[in-house]
């Protein structure tokens, strides 16, 4: 790919052509050379990265949803770019978020699966890339890769400021009795566990308090750079609830579903992604109301798909929309996950790209975003010139590689128009044509044995060992 300079960049904005499998349904927007010599030239631009937590491919209107209200991300989407091939890092949350953090896929990265595992102090992360370069940063909500007095705190990993949770084991539940800021617990009053996960007295929601700390971050931080990590628990299942009691989808109310002839556990879910829009759409406000709009890219995505935790079912919203598979399988319906992305005045709004690219992806675009290089040795590609609408100067990945540790060991890959996974560590390896089978329902791998040679070459080369993950 070629490499980009500020001026390069900037130029971007007033170029014109068609995107990835992009429509036509908006006119392209006029840069203001005005703008992108002033304000642009001497500032590079604040980046949000908004994570929802198990949100299926199916479960935003934008992506087909009928039954789920998600206005803030529709509009975001139809304001921006919404992305149809667009890869988390793995199928849970831990690797997912390794794999965002520091560029690197699950075949290379420190963390492969949910065990408890620490980034050390060689592994880079995007925090630290833009940090270095003068950005406040902030991570507001779930973190999982590190915990207390560990190399791997948000705090050690590049956060100026961090408030949340630290293991994805504590983020099951939504009324804990603390959370973290930076290196100190915060008692939350009037929460009280009575078992793990498991409060008797409810007060303060969790998610509403971590969507405060990121507004207050972006108020503080209104006059220089900064990058937010947003990284919201909704909609995961409170798992220990969901055992105990058959519901696990914790939110204050079911509404505006109460009414709705549905399963209890269902409105609740539906409650709970029609809540983390409106956060979103705070978010938003927020923005507009500073004038950050226009000097501010966001990023919204999924860490995996939607999970059959907690009590719900997730055929009962078609989370997974198309696609086979849900959270911990490799089949597309575990690792593709919706994703937007709005930047007004230099993404074209209402475009659709099908490009496609995954999270360790994330760090080089923030990196070229920021007027940066970013380190060497990573798996990713920038898709800055894809954002903006240079698809001839975008880069493509030859694959994507995934591998997983849990319920056996299993890998995937996508090469183009190719998806070729093993489902298991002796398992045969299945092969699907994604152009005329997205729902992988016709497994072609006996008639190309030359793409299953070439598969099974990528299994082995792609995977470094890692003595917490053995296969």
């Amino acid at each position: 790919m070629k490499e980009f300079s500020r001026r390069d960049m900037l130029g971007a904005l007033a170029v014109g052509g068609a995107m990835f499998g992009m429509s036509a349904a908006a006119p392209r927007l006029q840069a203001q050379e005005k703008d992108v010599a002033g304000e642009a030239a001497t500032r590079p631009p604040n980046i949000i990265f908004l994570l929802a937590d198990d949100l299926g491919y199916g479960d935003l209107g934008c992506y087909g949803q009928e039954r789920i209200k998600t206005p803030h991300l529709d509009r975001m989407a139809a304001e921006g770019m919404r992305f149809t091939d667009a890869y988390a890092g793995s199928t849970v949350c831990a690797p997912s978020r390794c794999a965002l953090m520091t560029g690197l896929h699950t075949g290379h990265c420190r963390v492969r699966g949910n065990k408890l595992v620490p980034l050390l102090p060689e592994d880079v992360t995007v925090a630290e890339v833009l940090q270095r370069v003068g950005y406040a940063t902030c991570l507001a909500g779930k973190w999982g890769l590190g915990e207390p007095d560990t190399t791997g705190i948000p705090n050690r990993k590049g956060f100026d400021e961090f408030f949340g949770y630290l293991n994805q084991h504590h983020a099951h539940n939504y009324y804990p009795e603390y959370l973290w800021r930076n290196e100190e617990q915060v008692r939350l009053e009037g929460n009280v566990e009575v078992k793990p996960n498991i409060t008797s007295h409810r007060a303060q929601y969790a998610p509403d308090l971590i969507t405060n700390e990121a507004l207050s971050f972006i108020e503080r931080h209104r006059d220089r750079p900064f990058f937010l990590f947003y990284s919201t628990i909704i909609p995961h299942a409170n798992n220990e609830l969901g055992r105990e009691s058959g519901d696990g989808m914790e939110i204050p109310s079911d509404a505006p579903y109460t009414d709705e002839s549905w399963p209890q556990v269902e409105k609740n879910k539906a409650a709970m992604i029609t809540h983390m829009d409106n956060h979103i759409g705070r978010i938003f406000a927020k923005l507009k109301e500073l004038e950050l709009e226009e000097n501010t890219i966001v990023f919204f995505s999924s860490d995996n798909g939607p999970h059959r935790e907690g009590g719900v079912d997730p055929d009962f919203f078609k989370s997974s929309g198309p696609l086979r598979g849900i959270k911990r399988d490799l089949y597309e319906g575990g690792i593709r996950v919706p994703t937007i992305v709005r930047w007004p005045g230099k993404i074209q709004a209402g475009t659709v790209c099908s490009l496609p690219w995954a999270f360790w992806d994330f760090l080089h675009t923030a990196a070229e975003l920021a007027g940066v290089e970013a380190p060497p040795g990573l798996d990713g590609i920038s898709i800055v010139p894809a954002l903006l609408g240079r698809d001839t100067a975008q880069a493509v990945h030859e694959h994507l590689y995934w591998e997983f540790h849990e319920r056996g060991f299993k890998q995937a890959v996508r090469m183009g128009r190719w998806k070729a996974l093993r489902p298991g560590k002796n398992a045969e390896v299945e092969l699907y044509d994604l152009e005329k089978d997205l729902g992988e329902a016709h497994n072609l791998a006996a008639d190309h044995p030359d793409i299953i040679a070439r598969t099974e070459a990528l299994f082995k080369s792609e995977r470094t060992d890692n003595p917490h993950w053995q296969i």
